[in-house]
């Protein structure tokens, strides 16, 4: 159920040989997703059960889900970018229904991450179906 950005990452996973490139360009992912205005990096953003500070500001615009987001950890910032690739341009109904699980596992992200990390990552992934939910 994911979109065609996220496709397209997984083609890009697929080619990439070890999780060190993997690694790496998730990180570049995350140098490259445009950064976060100060002015949303408050508590109401700030999404709790992440190691690093993470802020996510989703946005609904004529039925179609959005996010901004940030984060002081490198990593993070590229993991943010990837769940960018996974729901933005979705309706909010269908943010619901993606097994996110399912997809990050296509790109071996569930078995080289830390346990703090895929704390975090579903901490994420809560707060975007949350607000997914609420507006579909």
């Amino acid at each position: 159920m994911a979109n065609e950005a996220f496709e397209e990452l997984v083609e890009t996973f697929e080619f990439l040989d070890d999780w060190e490139d993997r690694y790496r360009h998730v990180i570049e992912m995350g140098k490259a997703f445009p950064p976060l205005d100060d002015a949303f990096k408050v508590p109401a953003t700030k999404v709790e059960g992440c190691a690093s500070q993470v802020w996510l500001v989703p946005t609904i615009e004529d039925g179609t889900f959005d996010f901004q987001g940030a984060s002081d950890a490198m990593i993070v910032q590229g993991l943010i970018a990837v769940l960018h690739e996974l729901y933005a341009g979705l309706s909010p109904k269908d943010v619901v229904a993606v097994d996110a699980p399912a997809e990050l596992a296509r790109l071996g992200l569930d078995e080289h991450l830390s346990s703090q990390r895929s704390n975090g990552l579903r901490a994420m992934v809560q707060r975007i179906r949350e607000t997914a939910s609420s507006a579909a």
